[in-house]
């Protein structure tokens, strides 16, 4: 029964050794594309629960959104179809929310993250608020860029979404 990830990056494989170590017969499938927005998210996801029929979805997507300045409402929209389109074929939804900058200016930045714990509560849905907490200052578990973790970085974030991810396996 497969754990699709939308966003993993070599943390996937740390999360598969956590899955192992647990006991669990699930397995992750990292169906992330570098700069995908929201809306290239949901064009490719029905391909991606036919291929893997998954039990859990990890969603992690918008933050190109946020960088891009495209439309909070919008992004909202379509991590809306994700999660129903996921929930339709019986998957679970782990929703783990972004930040953006602070140069896109408050109001901007307020308005976007307010999107995910927006979704988690009317959709009902386990979050993980940011996800690069404790992370995104620490310029070691940081790429070059300053905005994608490193290497270095994936054992925090797989321990920062295990117990949300934990209770959706069961």
């Amino acid at each position: 029964m497969p754990v699709t990830a939308s966003k993993f990056s070599s943390a996937g494989s740390r999360c598969c050794k956590k899955l192992v170590d647990a006991g669990s017969p699930h397995a992750v499938f990292n169906e992330s594309i570098s700069g995908d927005t929201s809306a290239g998210g949901l064009a490719r996801l029905e391909s991606i629960l036919a291929r893997h029929k998954p039990d859990v979805v990890v969603l992690e997507l918008g933050a190109n959104d946020g960088l891009r300045g495209l439309s909070p409402q919008e992004m909202k929209r379509n991590l809306t179809e994700i999660v129903n389109r996921s929930r339709h074929i019986g998957a679970e939804v782990l929703l783990l929310a972004m930040k953006i900058p602070p140069n896109y200016g408050k109001r901007y930045i307020e308005m976007f993250y307010e999107v995910y714990p927006q979704l988690a509560g009317e959709l009902q849905l386990a979050w993980v608020p940011f996800i690069l907490e404790d992370i995104a200052l620490k310029p070691e578990l940081m790429q070059a860029d300053g905005l994608h973790p490193n290497a270095d970085a994936q054992p925090a974030l797989v321990e920062k979404i295990w117990p949300s991810l934990l209770p959706l396996l069961k």
